[in-house]
């Protein structure tokens, strides 16, 4: 651990060799509030559902960002919404971080910072309130941790990130075990409107095997459409904070979007989560949840920071004996 540290800092001494502070004349500190909405309507047309239909208010954002310098910001978020630690609107600190841009290509996070897992594969889904990116839907990890990470831009085409944080996420930060996760991931652009990423990372656990992630993803887009993929794996654990010896997960996800017009566009996504059976046993050990989702709608964007869909979501799991999940949803996003 220590020779990873020493490895980062050094990293980022070389890089910051010619960085320079800017004045106090040539720029005035400033911050502004965000929030962000996630609402919707749903009618479940499952069969024997016990709840048919509701209103949600699934997510809520309330932040404040701060610039200290052109180079330097915090910020401060938190994230009210149906958790299971607590009631239905219990608020957790989901982000309070220092972002340092030490030079034209590495940036300092430290805090409770925001995680690079499956950043990009949600960014490029473009759905998150209608549902969740594949790692963090189904808790391969989560989407903020206390840590450090640096990012590294080697070229246009390059970046890289590193980090070290806890391993427990946002809602569970007091690291009880005394063991760091330890990660990074590997950006490549080759050409416009291609993305591809690596990514991995390893948390040692108390008398067991290390649990272990790993996600590869690649998507393209043009005017009008965009096309991804992804496929992740998790080791020796049940989640992300959850380790135990011998179950793995992983799966595939697939999703596309045709842009009709500026307000107007049309989307589809299929997910595969699959278990591995455990010696002794005749089913995967994740064998009720295993499964396949399937999600197709339409969005629409009225004005800038307001998005509303109409879209069906459904589940099959690998146990034919559990009703396929069948569910119409009405999803706003608000946000500032």
């Amino acid at each position: 651990m220590k020779k990873i540290i020493l490895v980062i800092v050094l990293l980022v001494a070389i890089t910051s060799l010619g960085y320079t502070q800017e004045t106090q004349n040539t720029f005035k500190p400033s911050g502004e509030i965000q929030f962000k909405v996630f609402w919707n309507y749903h009618a479940d047309l499952t069969p024997n559902a016990t709840k048919t239909s509701a209103f949600e208010l699934k997510r809520s954002y309330f932040g404040y960002k701060y610039d200290l310098s052109k180079d330097i910001s915090t910020k401060i978020t938190f994230d009210v919404g149906n958790n299971a630690s607590g009631s239905a609107y219990t608020a957790f600190l989901k982000a309070a971080q220092l972002d340092w841009k030490v030079s034209g290509g590495v940036k300092l996070s430290m805090g409770l910072i925001g995680l690079r897992q499956f950043n990009d594969q949600e960014n490029f889904w473009g759905y998150r309130y209608i549902f969740k990116a594949f790692a963090d839907e189904y808790g391969f990890g989560s989407s903020a941790d206390l840590g450090v990470n640096a990012e590294f831009s080697f070229s246009k085409n390059l970046k890289a990130n590193v980090l070290i944080i806890n391993g427990e996420g946002y809602q569970k930060i007091q690291d009880t075990d005394g063991n760091q996760k330890v990660g990074g991931s590997l950006i490549f652009t080759p050409v416009k409107g291609l993305i591809t990423k690596i990514y991995l990372d390893n948390q040692p656990t108390t008398g067991g095997k290390d649990i272990t992630s790993y996600s590869y993803f690649v998507g393209y887009k043009t005017t009008d459409w965009k096309f991804a993929a992804e496929y992740n794996l998790q080791q020796n654990a049940t989640k992300y904070a959850s380790p135990a010896a011998g179950k793995d997960l992983d799966g595939f996800s697939f999703y596309s979007t045709y842009v009709i017009n500026k307000k107007v566009e049309v989307f589809g996504r299929f997910d595969q989560l699959s278990s591995n059976t455990l010696a002794g046993q005749t089913q995967n050990w994740n064998y009720d949840k295993d499964g396949s989702q399937y999600i197709f709608g339409l969005q629409v964007t009225p004005v800038k920071g307001l998005k509303f869909s109409l879209n069906y979501q459904g589940f099959s799991s690998d146990n034919s004996t559990l009703d396929t999940k069948s569910l119409v949803f009405l999803n706003a996003e608000f946000k500032l």
